[in-house]
């Protein structure tokens, strides 16, 4: 397993993050446990920061959908970066780590009017608005709480970068975003500068997650300002924002090559800058929208080894206390992942397993056919890069109560997250009176 941030495998043999053992941290919270490196959290943070802030002027918001707590809203906020959120939960929990409203962007395809009513009140930075149909309730909700919205449009600019089917966003065919080939976004521009309680910043795209090649963003971005080019022409308004969303890809396993994420700064901005003075516009404030490639490298999963099975011949299949329940990935995305027997970190590796899930799913596989040390039920194995969409995407399938999480820095570890218990799965069940009737007469007639 390639080591990320601060991972050491120390003097006892055994994989350290943050300065902290994780055979100790296992012990101490359990498992399966998340743990979050916030050196390199706030490592990765800085990086983008001073690509595209520092260097260029340009606006960074995380993408909170790749992970998000309290804990996290308070580390985006001190490394200086904004706030992309795409629900309202997602915006609740940005207003009650009391992050600054100015600097939160509110994306999503099917907002709610109770959600727009709260971002309203909340007085968000931005609303990305997606679809025409929100434009016209978001005017109307304005009027009737008598307040103006920020807004940025988001575009589908008809680019298909090359990733998974299931995180393309940016191709013509999507959910996401007003087309430009077809005459829509046009229309919505128009339609937006015609609102009284609307106040049209900029433009939006995003072409997709997990992309490598960046030569994919230089084209969107070039079509994006060709397109701002042509508004300019039909209505006399210049977009003084372009977002161009995130997804710069991140290293999982063998063959991942991510590119730096100042080179990634480079090739947007000169994009921006050179479409710019051919149409003689001036050049709009950039915003990106990194996630993955901030919290994902610095979340490892811990979990326990238990059931080990052997076909001969066949297949050695090795079963751990989580799956698919805290990591769907592999199962949605078909995503691989590298890991490593915590308590074995120093040891060569003797045999191919495969790492199976305890979901009563054939579909629950965390990793097929990697090589290990030889390995025992009680081992500890860690799985790397699992900060992003692990967390946010888990579920109780199965009754499962979902992992807690901690936060490790400088041999010190804090619980962001604590682990759910059986109770916490009851806790909105609702037994109707009238079963409750039918229960007690039917005890009754027992007797």
């Amino acid at each position: 397993m390639k080591l990320h941030g601060t991972m050491t495998v120390n003097s006892r043999g055994h994989l350290e993050i943050g300065g902290c053992d994780t055979v100790e941290l296992a012990s101490t919270f359990g498992t399966p446990l998340y743990v979050v490196d916030e050196e390199l959290f706030r490592q990765n943070c800085r990086e983008y920061y001073r690509a595209f802030t520092e260097k260029y002027g340009a606006e960074v918001i995380y993408a909170a959908k790749t992970l998000l707590t309290l804990a996290i809203c308070r580390l985006v906020e001190e490394e200086g970066l904004g706030m992309d959120v795409v629900s309202g939960g997602e915006l609740y929990t940005a207003i009650k780590a009391r992050f600054p409203m100015s600097r939160v962007y509110f994306h999503g395809n099917n907002k709610s009017s109770e959600e727009l009513r709260l971002a309203l009140e909340a007085r968000v930075g931005r609303f990305m608005v997606d679809n025409l149909y929100e434009l016209e309730m978001l005017n109307r909700l304005a009027g009737e709480m008598r307040t103006r919205a920020d807004v940025i449009l988001r575009l589908t600019p008809g680019v298909e970068a090359h990733t998974h089917e299931y995180i393309k966003t940016g191709q013509i065919d999507s959910k996401f975003g007003l087309v430009i080939d077809n005459g829509q976004a046009l229309a919505g521009v128009r339609r937006a500068l015609e609102m009284e309680n609307i106040i049209l910043h900029g433009l939006h795209c995003h072409i997709g997650s997990q992309i490598f090649e960046l030569d994919s963003y230089a084209h969107a971005a070039g079509i994006m300002m060709d397109f701002a080019a042509r508004v300019a022409r039909e209505t006399g308004w210049v977009p003084a924002e372009l977002d161009l969303g995130g997804g710069l890809g991140i290293y999982y396993a063998e063959g991942d090559e991510p590119r730096p994420v100042a080179e990634y700064a480079d090739v947007i901005m000169r994009a921006v800058r050179e479409k710019a003075l051919a149409h003689g516009l001036p050049v709009p404030r950039v915003i990106v929208e990194p996630g993955r490639s901030i919290s994902g490298p610095a979340g490892t999963t811990l979990y326990t080894v238990g059931a080990v099975k052997d076909i001969p011949g066949v297949r050695k299949y090795v079963a751990v206390d989580g799956g698919m329940g805290d990591n769907p990935r592999p199962a949605l995305y078909q995503s691989r992942y590298e890991a490593c027997l915590a308590n074995k970190a120093a040891a060569p590796a003797e045999e191919v397993v495969s790492i199976a899930g305890k979901c009563c799913e054939s579909g629950d596989m965390l990793i097929w056919d990697i090589a290990l040390p030889r390995v025992e039920p009680g081992d500890i194995l860690a799985v790397s890069c699992t900060g992003a969409y692990n967390y946010s995407m888990s579920m109780n399938y199965n009754r499962l109560p979902r992992p807690a999480m901690v936060l490790v820095r400088d041999g010190q570890a804090d619980i962001i997250v604590e682990r759910e218990t059986y109770e916490d799965l009851l806790r909105n069940d609702v037994i109707p009176e009238r079963l409750r009737r039918s229960r007690r007469l039917n005890v009754a007639s027992a007797r």
